[in-house]
C-alpha cells in the first residue's frame, strides 16, 4: 500500500465560482494538521460580487486552459514539498493534467470535468454546460450564469435560500473559450501512464458532471500498478463543496489519504 506523507494541500477551483468556495474545506484540513492553499485564478483575486460588477470582463474572457494549467503548474512547483491536489470540476481536470506530469503525491477529483475523449450522452450535461460555451456570441466578453441556470446546473435539490446564498456569495463570470478548451488537446490525459494515487468523487444528483461521466473518466485509467479509486455519494449535486453535509465528503477524502 502506498503511503502519502505530504501535509500540504492545494485546492484547485472550478469554473464559474470564486476560490472562496474552499473556505470551510481549508479550515477542516488545517485543523487536522495540513497546510492548505486555494489560489484564486488569474484575474479573479477579488470577492465574487466585485468580479460580477466587472462583467463583461475582457481579462477573464481571455483565459485559456493551457495558460491556467501552467499557472497552477508554476504554483505547485514552487512549494517546498510535493502537495496533495484536490480539484473540483474544471479544477479536477487541471488536477488530472498535473498528476500526469508527476506534480502531486495524490489527486482528489471532485466531480471532475472530463478530459478530451471522455463522453456522456446524459441530456443534463449538455443542458447545463451549453450556454457557457457561448457559440454565436462575442468571446471577448465573459459569460455570467443566470440564477435559473445556477439552480439547474449547480444547486438542484437544495432549498431556495441556500441556492440564492451560494449564487451571490460565489458565482463569478467565466471565459467561454476556457470552457470550449475542455474538448481540445489542452485537456488531453494519457490514461496509460503510471501516476500518483487518484480518487474520483462523484454525486448521484450532479447534472453538470453526471456520476456516469465521472465513472467513465475513472475507468479510462489503465496502468495496473497505479492506484485509482472511485466513490459515489448519494444526493450530492454540483455544489458539493458548499452543500449541507459536505463534511461527509471531506471525511471520506481524509480517510482515503490516511
Amino acid at each position: 500500500m502506498k503511503t502519502i506523507n505530504s501535509k500540504t494541500i492545494v485546492f484547485i477551483t472550478g469554473a464559474f465560482v470564486s476560490s472562496d468556495c474552499w473556505g470551510e474545506w481549508r479550515t477542516y484540513f488545517e485543523q487536522r494538521g495540513y497546510q492548505t492553499f486555494a489560489p484564486a485564478w488569474p484575474h479573479k483575486d477579488a470577492p465574487a460580487c466585485t468580479l460580477r460588477q466587472r462583467h463583461p470582463d475582457g481579462d477573464v474572457a481571455s483565459q485559456r486552459l493551457d495558460k491556467l494549467t501552467d499557472y497552477f503548474r508554476t504554483f505547485v512547483s514552487k512549494l517546498p514539498e510535493s502537495p496533495i491536489l484536490i480539484g473540483h470540476s474544471m479544477g479536477g481536470l487541471i488536477t488530472q493534467l498535473l498528476i500526469q506530469e508527476g506534480l502531486g503525491v495524490a489527486g482528489i477529483l471532485i466531480h471532475s470535468l472530463q478530459p478530451q475523449g471522455v463522453f456522456t450522452f446524459k441530456f443534463s450535461f449538455y443542458k447545463a454546460g451549453w450556454p457557457a460555451l457561448g457559440f454565436f456570441t462575442d468571446t471577448r466578453k465573459t459569460y455570467l450564469m443566470s440564477f435559473p441556470e445556477w439552480q439547474y446546473a449547480f444547486t438542484n435539490g437544495m432549498p431556495y435560500e441556500a441556492q440564492k446564498d451560494g449564487y451571490y456569495k460565489l458565482l463569478v463570470p467565466e471565459s467561454k473559450l476556457l470552457i470550449r478548451d475542455a474538448t481540445t488537446a489542452a485537456a488531453k490525459v494519457d490514461f496509460s501512464k503510471p501516476h500518483a494515487p487518484l480518487l474520483f468523487i462523484a454525486g448521484s444528483e450532479d447534472r453538470f458532471i453526471p456520476h456516469s461521466l465521472n465513472y467513465a473518466n475513472y475507468k479510462k485509467y489503465s496502468d495496473p500498478n497505479s492506484i485509482t479509486a472511485y466513490h459515489e455519494f448519494p444526493r450530492r449535486n454540483h455544489f458539493v463543496l458548499g452543500q449541507a453535509g459536505w463534511e461527509e465528503v471531506a471525511d471520506h477524502i481524509l480517510n482515503w489519504l490516511n
